[in-house]
């Protein structure tokens, strides 16, 4: 019953770093914020890396990590906060981001000239209507007057967790996961070193309520979420994370109310529940028909 429940408190430990954003951000301005997640995250894996023994990836594992890297914690993780700090609902952020496979799906098929299933087709109708339905909600967001450029950023992250994901997959095959996160955080670190140098203060108030948050991300979220990512990967529960992950939004969702008091209205429920319904449809692999002592597969 514990295994089974592992992909569950996955989600429920990835949904919530939308809502540690939120409750650190108050006290560190966002780049600052990060580079000091991303430092504290290197540090962290390499001490990870003497325990299980792993090694450092070199020659083009190393670019390949490191572009994932960019890409996914430089640009989706950046993207993220720079939304929040701009007063966009954590719960909407993850909505937006959470838009990933379907994104995705996207892609593959005008890239690869894949098909996609009637399903699929189903399950992206679905969700353009759950989106329109939560904007137009109507939705409480902590500072008026930025709305535009925490859309922009949050599209910027929608597109930075999608290709880099897909990049992952394609050139991260086979990379030591450990030491490759070594140098992914690395490269995040030196996109926003520059950024917090540049546009920010890096003034951070070291308060009870950051450093939990910190504390949060870097332990429970890289750390903790990371082993159970790779405890599932290990026992062939990957696919379970993936068709599992149409319960983040609704579920930072329903963290963000408990937390923050963040509410949406009848429009906003019923759109994350269909948002919910179109990341399952589009995610959600086709059952393969069985037979005794031989398995059947149908096209």
């Amino acid at each position: 019953m514990a295994v089974r429940m592992i992909p569950f408190i996955f989600v429920i430990l990835w949904s919530s770093g939308f809502i540690g954003a939120r409750f650190g951000l108050p006290y560190a301005e966002p780049a600052t914020f990060l580079l000091i997640r991303m430092v504290a995250n290197i540090i962290l894996f390499i001490l990870l890396m003497f325990v299980l023994r792993a090694h450092l990836p070199r020659g083009k594992a190393l670019f390949h990590s490191m572009m994932s890297g960019l890409l996914i914690h430089g640009f989706y993780l950046g993207g993220t906060y720079e939304a929040i700090s701009l007063g966009m609902p954590a719960g909407l952020c993850s909505l937006l981001v959470g838009l990933q496979p379907i994104l995705t799906a996207v892609i593959i098929v005008m890239a690869w000239n894949e098909k996609m299933r009637l399903s699929q087709w189903i399950g992206l109708f679905i969700g353009f209507i759950g989106i329109g339905l939560v904007l137009q909600g109507n939705m409480e967001w902590q500072q008026e007057g930025s709305r535009k450029a925490a859309y922009i950023f949050t599209a910027f992250a929608l597109l930075g967790i999608t290709l880099g994901t897909l990049y992952q997959k394609k050139f991260c095959q086979g990379v030591d996961m450990v030491g490759g996160a070594v140098w992914q955080y690395t490269a995040a670190a030196l996109v926003f070193l520059p950024v917090a140098l540049t546009t920010e203060t890096m003034v951070v108030n070291w308060t009870p309520e950051f450093i939990f948050a910190l504390v949060w991300a870097v332990v429970v979220l890289s750390g903790i979420a990371i082993f159970l990512l790779l405890y599932m990967v290990e026992n062939g529960e990957a696919s379970k994370v993936a068709s599992t992950f149409y319960l983040v939004p609704p579920m930072t969702a329903f963290q963000a109310w408990l937390v923050f008091d963040e509410s949406f209205d009848g429009y906003g429920v019923i759109g994350f529940l269909l948002a919910a319904m179109a990341v399952y449809l589009v995610t959600r692999k086709p059952r393969l028909p069985y037979k005794t002592g031989r398995v059947a597969v149908s096209d």
